[in-house]
């Protein structure tokens, strides 16, 4: 096999979340009185971290940092509790996840969702699969596409990032994986579209989760 390891972007790749940041974020818009943004629209918006979205869904002129700062707060308390409310694992992730483990390749997970969200996020639906690393956006590590992350989950697999496939549905998940020196997969079936993985530099693209087995 060509890899030893996998390394999957949550949000979009291994899970459909879009409804519950939708409807959480949306909520926090509320609270400031500010209007709600569709669901559909989220897809263009997510990936890039909480206060980079509330960023981007807030209206213009109202993106001062207090401002951004009170969305935040009020959305991540929000999503907190509802984080499994309508989130599944996409169709052909569970068969994905089951031929990894039985070819015994790692697996991992990198997010720019909160750490304290990720965690048990990973460990509530996707409990049937032993990842060996789960990492979210942490405080003093830069974000996705900072390559600084995605390093440091290859050190703690003990796995060479040259031997390690990363699996994600954005440009800048395909930023951080070339910048780090892995195999960079774009997943056709999540909130981007090719354009935006092609351009971002997609060594390989899967309109379905069953064909990454096809290219360990």
């Amino acid at each position: 096999m060509r890899y030893d390891a996998v390394i999957f972007d949550l949000d979009g790749t291994l899970l459909d979340t879009l409804r519950d940041i939708a409807e959480s974020m949306n909520a926090a818009l509320g609270s400031l009185a500010a209007p709600a943004v569709a669901i559909e629209e989220y897809r263009r918006y997510v990936g890039d971290g909480v206060v980079i979205l509330a960023e981007r869904v807030l209206p213009p002129g109202r993106r001062d940092p207090d401002t951004v700062a009170r969305c935040v707060a009020v959305m991540r308390e929000l999503y907190s509790a509802r984080l499994t409310r309508w989130s599944r694992p996409y169709p052909g992730i569970a068969e994905l996840l089951d031929g990894l483990g039985a070819r015994g390749i790692e697996m991992a997970v990198l997010s720019n969702k909160p750490h304290a969200m990720t965690v048990p996020l990973v460990a509530q639906v996707l409990a049937r699969w032993h990842f060996g690393v789960v990492i979210g956006e942490r405080s003093g590590i830069p974000r996705k596409p900072d390559p600084q992350a995605a390093v440091e989950v290859a050190e703690l697999l003990a796995v060479d990032a040259g031997r390690i496939l990363y699996l994600g549905d954005t440009g800048t998940d395909m930023e951080t994986a070339t910048r780090a020196g892995m195999f960079a997969v774009g997943a056709l079936w999540g909130f981007r579209d090719r354009k935006e993985l092609e351009e971002a530099g997609a060594a390989a693209l899967v309109s379905e989760p069953g064909q990454v087995l096809d290219l360990l």
